[in-house]
């Protein structure tokens, strides 16, 4: 009892270990996964008090009170409606038994010490985040580009109708093309799925 309650004082506790593929099925984590929508899980941070899993589609934070609590809070973050951006890594000093990813998603900041003995799986974490980060940036300007396009093609073909002024017909079938045309460009840019990301950068 007392190493429990020095281990939390000393916030040993927290330090968080990676989870190898083999053990994704042995975690609480795995049961909130949404397996018939083909989501799967590529990282897994576990600590006494914790769970960080990193899917295809989203972060799920099982969030213990402590390390001597069974209670804990179950959170999803959807990537796609929490963007990921600072991303950073905290490699250890020689007193240090971790190394820390940071990164925010959406509006919530994460802070996560892993044993320094596993950087190198980290470092893939790390590169994984930060190239999502990226093209979340990339398809977010891209995304502007076709909508500002879409509007000066509108604009441009309203008033090459007769007179100024297109007719009802026209109208409608300018509504539904460009209607088609935003729903591909939003398809394309709005990225749910980022599993490919995560294939080329995941090693372990």
């Amino acid at each position: 009892m007392f190493g429990k309650l020095a281990a939390d004082a000393l916030g040993l506790s927290d330090i968080g270990s990676v989870i190898a593929p083999s053990d994704y099925d042995k975690v609480d984590s795995d049961d909130y996964v949404m397996h018939e929508d083909q989501e799967k899980i590529f990282f897994l941070i576990k600590s006494k008090s914790d769970e960080y899993c990193f899917t295809n589609k989203a972060l799920i934070h099982l969030d213990g009170t402590s390390a001597a609590s069974k209670k804990r809070m179950l959170r999803r973050y959807n990537y796609s409606s929490h963007p990921i951006s600072g991303v950073m890594l905290e490699t250890a000093g020689n007193m240090d038994m971790d190394v820390e990813i940071k990164f925010r998603l959406g509006s919530k900041d994460f802070s996560i010490d892993v044993h320094k003995k596993q950087l190198e799986q980290v470092k893939d974490l790390y590169k994984a985040l930060f190239r999502i980060s990226e093209m979340m940036i990339e398809n977010e300007i891209a995304l502007g580009h076709a909508k500002a396009s879409l509007e000066v093609a509108s604009s441009t073909l309203g008033r090459g109708q007769a007179g100024g002024t297109p007719t009802v017909e026209a109208f409608k079938e300018l509504n539904q093309a460009a209607f088609a045309w935003l729903a591909g460009a939003q398809q394309k840019y709005h990225v749910k799925d980022f599993g490919a990301v995560f294939e080329r950068y995941i090693k372990n």
